[in-house]
């Protein structure tokens, strides 16, 4: 009898470890991952770094806790920031297109010049996609990639159509690199290329570079 019930608790125990990694994916595969794209790990610490970054511009303003309620989930927004950032390297390599650092300034010097100055730039990119001032050139040069990836494709990124045609492209490649999430921050969707039900914020920064965001105030 005992003997039964020993090896009914080891054939257990076994269909437990063996079911694990599918339960936590990535966490179990790839321990202190946030994500892993292409075989390339996105750092829990990483991924803190870049939050406690902006919490800490977000505390530095008068406008703090008007901008950590709006930026609640701001763990899972900044991992797909940096997960799909990765997606969009990987199609722009594809297509042959690459960014200097000159293309990165001038979008920054263009966007500054239309919003009043570096100080109104940074304070509007804070305030409207939780960008900390140490982030910017990344922002700008992600949104020069994704303009580069349009002109590649010859489409307007401003258009539906324009959008449409670059989604299809990072989707492939967001395929491609088999993109996988620790649950915690939720799974990707490699159609619309954001974690869990968030809208798609690559769009929305990408019209950051049309359309310089508006400092807010009060």
């Amino acid at each position: 009898m005992v003997r039964r019930r020993t090896a009914t608790l080891s054939l257990t125990a076994a269909a437990l470890l063996a079911a694990t990694p599918l339960i936590t994916s990535c966490g179990a595969q790839h321990p202190g991952a946030a994500a892993v794209v292409g075989g390339r790990t996105i750092s829990v610490a990483a991924l803190q770094t870049q939050v406690k970054q902006v919490r800490a511009a977000q505390n530095a303003t008068g406008q703090a806790d008007q901008m950590i309620d709006a930026t609640s989930d701001l763990s899972r927004s900044q991992l797909n920031s940096m997960v799909f950032d990765q997606v969009l390297d990987r199609a722009a390599r594809d297509a042959g297109v690459s960014v200097t650092t000159t293309d990165v300034q001038r979008l920054e010097a263009s966007a500054a010049q239309q919003v009043g100055g570096v100080r109104a730039l940074r304070s509007a990119l804070l305030q409207q996609y939780a960008v900390a001032p140490g982030q910017i050139d990344e922002f700008y040069r992600v949104q020069a990639e994704a303009q580069g990836l349009a002109r590649h494709l010859g489409v307007d990124l401003t258009t539906q159509s324009g959008q449409a045609a670059v989604t299809k492209v990072l989707s492939a490649a967001s395929k491609e690199l088999h993109v996988d999430v620790n649950p915690r921050y939720g799974r990707w969707n490699t159609q619309t290329l954001t974690l869990g039900s968030a809208s798609q914020p690559w769009l929305r920064q990408s019209a950051a570079t049309s359309a310089p965001p508006q400092q807010i105030t009060g």
